[in-house]
């Protein structure tokens, strides 16, 4: 449980799912503070377990970020809702899980608010979660073997899609590693797609797009 029952938030956009099973669905992110595999400074990067996250998860100054109980955070995602749909939240980050509790998810439900996650499989993902999106990362403890969506950064040093046949997931993504060589990742995500059509190409698009 997080000290005090509060959660720390990076940032909160209202904005649209840009990849995956969900792409082009409005949805409000929210993105915990912290992670298990790296800890957000470039100094740490080169001994961290997650070496190419692009993801900037340290501290509280993105948009809306701050220091939220469950109740302040699940009426904010109600306030930044802009639809007749139920809401649907996305929590991310760094790593969810290391602050999702069950006191949160409650909260949400009580509001009908529908939960995704974006996880790395380390940690034990607690009931009541609507949609479980996992990212395995190479080198790291994955614990997590079932849910709705597996999506791998692809190529990873240390991964092979192979490795995860035995897990009960009902959508199977590569996605390309961003970077420098994204075109020449994206070609060998189209290579191995080929030759095993169950695993579908997850592209990027917020990125394409321009939106948080």
């Amino acid at each position: 449980m997080p000290p005090n029952n509060t959660y720390k938030i990076k940032e909160i956009h209202l904005t649209w799912q840009g990849e995956g099973f969900h792409t082009g669905r409005r949805a409000v992110f929210v993105r915990f503070t912290g992670c298990n595999l790296w800890s957000g400074r470039e100094e740490d990067r080169i001994k961290a377990i997650c070496q190419f996250c692009d993801t900037d998860f340290v501290g509280m100054d993105g948009n809306l970020g701050g220091s939220y109980t469950a109740t302040s955070l699940a009426r904010l995602i109600l306030n930044l809702w802009d639809n007749e749909e139920r809401p649907y939240v996305v929590f991310t980050g760094g790593e969810p899980l290391l602050q999702l509790d069950s006191k949160l998810i409650e909260t949400c439900h009580h509001h009908n608010i529908i939960i995704a996650i974006e996880t790395n499989g380390t940690i034990a993902i607690p009931d009541g979660i609507d949609w479980i999106c996992m990212s395995p990362k190479a080198n790291s403890n994955v614990i997590v073997d079932s849910g709705n969506e597996l999506k791998i950064v692809y190529p990873q040093k240390g991964i092979e899609p192979m490795m995860f046949a035995h897990m009960s997931f009902e959508h199977l993504y590569l996605q390309p590693m961003f970077g420098a060589r994204t075109a020449e990742n994206t070609e060998a995500c189209k290579a191995y797609i080929s030759e095993n059509p169950k695993w579908k190409l997850s592209i990027q698009t917020h990125k394409i797009l321009g939106i948080p």
